[in-house]
């Protein structure tokens, strides 16, 4: 199967080590974004991934579709606008107490000013199996709504599985629309949903008795919001709920929830210490969910790689999991010790 994910991908700006921001007068400059980071996981498994987005006609975008083409992701669909910029965000890396900070400065980017029509989506997705959007992409402008919702379409006519990462971000929300007016639109198109308890509540309006701040999970109440997305949505086949219990910047409990209106079932649960970079952890999780949907027959298996996958994620700085197969199945067997292998 081959896979094409949507959206936008932007300069990352990270202050050195675990440094606050202009410590040193230096940042740590690579790139990333949700739909990027998927396709560079499914392409990091083996599989024949692209990604669709607008960039600028510049050194800058050359230089950002070099670096996707780098872990073997497709650039040949990417639109180049001249005049226009990409996005960056600015990352300061959080220990202990103290929580990282994103800081953005997207707006007016090469894909937020992309109007309808801007891509041809029924060329664009011919050939494809799969298509994966976040819902990033529609907080950023009424028009990145609009091909947001253009995309999904699109993908559906052409017969395409779609699954949407809702991803909500209250910081890009702005242009005068809610994000579940949006995003409970969207949904109606799309056949896989990962999210956390807090995307559901946001993006879709759908809330349950859920609470986290304690540390402590109520498993049950989980598979309770996940029946009502699913009653809601009758074209959702699968719904995956991550369940972060963080107690510190560097320590995480991190697990994961699937119903795929057959079964609910927790994943195991994973203690993270020593965090190295949390950011791109859940886009890590949908790159290996979508890659084990389709290699894996048995769901809970497809939900323990994708856990074990962005387990391994927050050991490895920048937004790209470079985990390989082999070290993500090695996990799943329970070999997590650390040790050195020879």
């Amino acid at each position: 199967m081959k896979y094409i994910t949507f959206g936008e991908i932007m300069l990352r700006l990270k202050s050195p080590g675990l440094e606050r921001f202009f410590q040193s007068p230096s940042l740590e400059a690579t790139f990333g974004g949700g739909e990027a980071n998927v396709a560079v996981s499914l392409a990091n498994y083996g599989e024949e991934a692209d990604f669709l987005t607008a960039l600028p006609d510049n050194d800058i975008g050359y230089a950002c579709a070099r670096e996707l083409r780098k872990y073997s992701v497709g650039t040949d669909q990417i639109v180049y606008v001249p005049d226009s910029r990409l996005g960056i965000y600015y990352l300061e890396t959080g220990a202990n107490q103290r929580p990282s900070k994103v800081v953005y400065d997207r707006d007016y980017s090469a894909i937020a000013l992309a109007k309808p029509g801007t891509f041809n989506f029924a060329e664009a997705f011919a050939g494809y199996g799969w298509m994966h959007i976040t819902g990033i992409t529609p907080a950023l402008s009424e028009s990145s709504a609009a091909l947001s919702m253009e995309a999904v379409k699109a993908a559906k006519e052409a017969g395409l599985t779609v699954s949407c990462d809702l991803n909500f971000r209250k910081n890009l929300w702005k242009y005068g629309k809610q994000a579940h007016e949006v995003m409970s639109e969207l949904t109606k198109y799309v056949d896989v949903i990962v999210a956390n308890e807090e995307d559901v509540q946001k993006s879709l309006g759908i809330t349950a008795d859920v609470e986290v701040e304690s540390g402590e999970l109520d498993i049950v109440k989980y598979e309770a919001l996940s029946n009502k997305v699913l009653e809601t949505y009758p074209n959702v086949k699968i719904i995956t709920i991550t369940l972060r219990e963080s107690f510190s910047a560097d320590r995480n409990g991190w697990s994961a929830c699937i119903n795929d209106r057959k079964m609910f079932y927790r994943s195991r649960r994973y203690e993270m210490t020593d965090i190295v970079d949390r950011v791109g952890g859940g886009d890590s999780f949908s790159g290996g969910l979508v890659y084990a949907l389709n290699n894996y027959e048995d769901h809970k298996e497809a939900l323990e790689f994708a856990v074990a996958a962005s387990c391994l994620k927050h050991s490895i700085s920048g937004d790209f999991n470079l985990s390989s197969l082999d070290e993500v199945k090695k996990l799943m067997k329970g070999d997590g010790s650390g040790r050195v292998q020879r």
